[in-house]
């Protein structure tokens, strides 16, 4: 079984039926008036001779985390799907399947999740992508004095409120800091945001994401807060001065 895909037509001709696409093998030509009408119409292409379209695949590349900062989560984004293709085609079957990737993994959403799901042109591509030897590790840095965090030699791309995040829990290593501690030390009045420990919790989702490998350096202390564990891989460059957050 192969698969269609679905393309832009970069042609003048209208879009066929499925059926006179594989009957025939060929683009009927269309009327000079229909173009600029179908020219914005997605059709069918590469449908191998002797077979008809059954259904159609959508890769969507969006994580839980991402789904949950914009309001959702991955669930309720596709029972609204199923419930939009029910109520185009009352008829038609629906079947959803969630990518798993290990944790990390780079690239773009879309191309991770359809190496996950076994898309035949992403694995033929991955094929043809010549194999780039892994950097070797080379652990933390938490530098204070530049508000800075590397990772494996690279800067990781944290936000201000990430960093002081971070440097909260670093400076207080081996204490459980509570997340009402967190807002008050960290949000004041002045803010656009108005924080609450949902916020707290969202703020830590995304330092682990960009903690990749090390995000368990950040621990989750249940029903209290969260800490900072400091492995034999981390290394926090101190400022010269005390921090002024530090009591």
């Amino acid at each position: 079984m192969s698969l269609a895909t679905i393309d832009r037509p970069t042609t003048s001709f209208s879009a066929p039926s499925v059926r006179s696409l594989v009957a025939t093998n060929r683009q009927p030509e269309a009327p000079a008036a229909d173009i600029r009408e179908d020219a914005a119409q997605p059709r069918l292409r590469a449908v191998p001779a002797g077979t008809e379209a059954r259904g159609f695949v959508l890769y969507v590349g969006l994580d839980e985390l991402k789904a949950e900062l914009a309001g959702t989560d991955l669930g309720q984004i596709v029972a609204q799907l199923k419930s939009l293709v029910s109520e185009l085609v009352p008829t038609a079957e629906t079947h959803a399947a969630v990518a798993l990737a290990p944790q990390g993994a780079g690239g773009r959403d879309v191309d991770v999740v359809r190496l996950a799901l076994q898309d035949p042109a992403a694995l033929a591509r991955q094929r043809q992508t010549p194999a780039v030897e892994a950097k070797p590790r080379g652990g933390v840095v938490i530098d204070i004095s530049r508000k800075r965090l590397q990772l494996d030699g690279e800067t990781a791309p944290l936000t201000y409120k990430e960093f002081e995040l971070l440097q909260y829990l670093v400076l207080r290593e081996g204490r459980t800091i509570d997340r009402a501690e967190l807002i008050s030390s960290l949000w004041n009045a002045n803010d656009d945001e108005i924080p609450n420990e949902r916020t707290i919790d969202v703020h830590v989702r995304r330092l682990r994401s960009k903690l990749g490998a090390y995000e368990d350096i950040v621990r989750t202390v249940r029903g209290v807060g969260y800490r900072f564990d400091r492995h034999a891989d981390v290394s926090i460059r101190q400022a010269t001065t005390p921090s002024p957050d530090f009591i």
